[in-house]
């Protein structure tokens, strides 16, 4: 269970693999949400903000905007054309101590089984 502060976070997701179907798009030829998805984004704080990756070229992009919409995944950015490789996270914590970076790797089509509770205190 990851505990956060009451500040206001920033959750970066990466979108094939991770909430949906990797290349299911292609394949099937629309997208599956994986297991989890749903209820994770349901219990995300409003004034959160959400930054999705892909690596999907520009063209399949509507399509995803629409199954987005369709299935009340909200977002602020979404990044595409993204390389395929590791992507990395740097941050630099609080003078407090709080830790002000986290990352998750999961495994491809897995459940989405990331928990997390805000704190009431800093």
């Amino acid at each position: 269970m990851l505990e956060l502060s009451k500040l206001n976070h920033t959750w970066i997701l990466d979108v094939d693999g991770t909430l949906v179907k990797h290349n299911g798009y292609l394949i099937d030829g629309f997208d599956t949400l994986l297991d989890g998805v749903k209820e994770f984004f349901e219990k995300l704080p409003q004034n959160d903000k959400v930054v999705l990756l892909t690596a999907r070229k520009e063209e399949y992009i509507p399509a995803l905007k629409e199954f987005l919409k369709e299935n009340n995944l909200r977002y602020d950015s979404l990044l595409t054309d993204m390389p395929m490789g590791e992507r990395i996270l740097v941050n630099d914590d609080k003078p407090s101590g709080l830790k002000c970076a986290y990352a998750f790797s999961k495994k491809r089509d897995d459940k989405f089984d990331v928990d997390f509770v805000v704190r009431e205190e800093l």
